[in-house]
């Protein structure tokens, strides 16, 4: 999405990609919440740059009295507001610099969740642990097999449970990441699945975002064994100026920025 000879689109595998973001989001800690921190709230559950929240849409269904895990968490804002929905939420993370926000926002607010590092492809807890899954933006996007996230995913879910999460609209894979004019005019393959690689001066990955379809999320959500119940695009909101990266008023208003999948694991 950049013409930068540090930047690429090439296959990269699990190992790397793990390796190459939880460095990154380690080191962008401190600017990522320093930039969007009070956009998200400490204690708030905020979908996506368009400013859709959970309290306003309750895409997760009932609450009260369910086990909640937030995967890809980062500083655990929504982890946080469900607590205070009367849900027992988890927050995970890969990243221990983004977990180290999470819990500096627990001393700040009074509201603690418990913090798990690990891996959205291992997850740690045991079948049909949870009532609902949950991330905005989180993991799927940064493993090179997503399949097996949902499938993890659905492992620890329990039957009739709900697994959501926010990742950006694949058709703005078809974009650069520029906010402004620049950014209308499409540049790569809509099918072209290359993920999206930042690298060091010896080629070394340093951030690594993956594409899918529209089509491929469904299948691998059909894949691990789940029913779409709905996908929300959510449109620009009048008055929204503001800028998040590639987001931007004047994109927002033309095309969807951001795609949230609702699914249901059957119940047996």
């Amino acid at each position: 999405m950049d013409d930068d000879s540090r930047v690429a689109r090439r296959t990269v595998g699990d190992a790397e990609a793990r390796r190459a973001n939880r460095r990154w989001w380690d080191v962008d800690a401190d600017d990522y919440q320093a930039e969007h921190g009070a956009f998200l709230g400490e204690v708030d559950f905020v979908w996506c740059p368009e400013g859709l929240r959970e309290e306003d849409v309750r895409l997760l269904g009932e609450l009260a009295g369910r086990r909640v895990l937030e995967l890809g968490a980062g500083a655990a804002a929504a982890a946080r507001w469900l607590a205070t929905q009367g849900a027992r939420p988890v927050a995970l993370d890969l990243s221990a610099g983004m977990l180290r926000h999470a819990s500096l926002a627990a001393d700040r607010t009074g509201v603690r969740v418990p913090l798990v590092q690990a891996d959205a492809l291992v997850l740690p807890f045991a079948d049909a642990a949870f009532d609902v899954v949950c991330t905005a933006f989180g993991a799927v996007p940064f493993v090179a097999d997503s399949a097996a996230v949902m499938r993890e995913v659905a492992r620890v879910l329990r039957p009739g449970g709900r697994w959501v999460f926010s990742v950006t609209h694949p058709m703005r894979w078809i974009f650069l990441d520029d906010p402004g004019e620049h950014g209308l005019t499409a540049v790569h393959s809509y099918f072209d699945r290359s993920p999206y690689v930042e690298q060091d001066e010896h080629g070394v990955a340093t951030y690594v975002e993956q594409h899918r379809t529209l089509g491929d999320r469904i299948r691998e959500l059909v894949g691990a064994g789940f029913r779409l119940v709905d996908l929300v695009e959510p449109e620009w909101p009048e008055g929204h100026e503001g800028i998040w990266g590639q987001w931007s008023p004047l994109r927002g208003r033309l095309f969807p920025g951001t795609a949230i999948f609702v699914t249901e694991k059957p119940d047996a």
